[in-house]
């Protein structure tokens, strides 16, 4: 395949899509690798084009709730009240599937996990279309999640004809992933929209059920143990020992520098201590610091709050590569 190309032509996307080939498109969250979501030959160059396991479901894109709704079979009161507060925008809901769609999205499963983007350009071309777009993370399976076009083209050159550019993500996390049990709310992947948020919402407590159990089957994107993580080593600073050489190590913080790293091994996320700020910043600062070619990287989590939660989901995510 000759290199991959990077413009803003929502034409060229759909003629593309509307041919079974598969692009990059930009969100709020990440970027992500799209297919025609009803299109099972389509859907499965996603899988290998990021080396993704055939397990792992995919999340349906939308153009507004009312499509997305119609896919599922059933819609509870809870889900119609998160839809109208944070569509468009990063929740994923997982949901009873219709027939009509494919079981290589959802990876045989019955519930299939669906959202409206909130990215003008990416409604823009969904507006275009007569299917939702199937999309992941645009990146090699395991690996950094990207924020921007040049982080796609740089693990996925060639392996697809065409990226949307879209500038860089607004959010930089992934979509906060929900699912509905016995009248109950649970998240299974902490994102761009935080459990407090959620709760503030409906009123009520929900679950968390974002890790799985031995022998548990994936239910949902981002579940799996060790996802996130660049081919630097990366470990919490809480490990770093008194001692280690350190001249070759990076460091990746909040918003104050190490004493034990020379300045520019180091990337501050937010100099002013903002969470939300931080989030936008992490996955950029994984690709820069990589880039750097460390020995290794140590890594300080956020504060547990709102978004740090899902923050430092990813950092724990990404070290355990390194620690397992």
């Amino acid at each position: 395949m000759q290199r991959t190309e990077i413009g803003t032509c929502i034409k060229k996307a759909k003629r593309l899509l509307d041919s079974s080939e598969i692009i990059s498109i930009p969100t709020e969250t990440v970027y992500g690798l799209a297919a025609n979501g009803n299109n099972s030959q389509a859907i499965a160059k996603i899988y290998a084009a990021k080396k993704r396991p055939l397990s792992n479901p995919l999340i349906l894109h939308y153009k507004d709730t009312s499509s997305a709704f119609e896919d599922v079979t059933i819609v509870p009161k809870d889900a119609e009240t998160l839809a109208e507060k944070f569509w468009p925008g990063p929740l994923t809901m997982l949901l009873p599937k219709k027939q009509t769609i494919p079981d290589s999205v959802t990876a045989g499963k019955n519930c299939v996990a669906l959202r409206v983007p909130q990215h003008k350009l990416c409604l823009a071309l969904l507006e275009t279309l007569a299917y939702p777009l199937a999309a992941p993370s645009a990146n090699l399976y395991g690996r950094i999640s990207p924020t921007s076009p040049a982080h796609v083209k740089e693990q996925l050159n060639t392996r697809i004809p065409y990226i949307l550019d879209g500038g860089i993500c607004e959010k930089g996390i992934e979509s906060t992933i929900i699912g509905f049990e016995n009248e109950a709310v649970i998240v299974y992947r902490l994102g761009s929209i935080s459990i407090e948020e959620i709760e503030a919402c409906i009123q009520k407590k929900v679950g968390l059920k974002n890790k799985l159990e031995s022998n548990q089957e994936v239910l949902t994107s981002g579940m799996v143990k060790h996802h996130y993580a660049p081919n630097t080593a990366m470990f919490s600073i809480a490990q770093k020992h008194e001692g280690n050489k350190i001249e070759n190590c990076g460091f990746i913080g909040f918003d104050t520098l190490h004493p034990d790293f020379p300045n520019e091994n180091q990337f501050l996320l937010s100099e002013n201590g903002n969470i939300d700020a931080a989030a936008k910043e992490l996955y950029r600062s994984f690709h820069i610091m990589d880039a750097k070619k460390f020995s290794s990287i140590y890594i300080e989590f956020m504060p547990e709050i709102g978004i740090g939660r899902a923050v430092n989901d990813r950092i724990k995510r990404a070290i355990q590569k390194y620690n397992s």
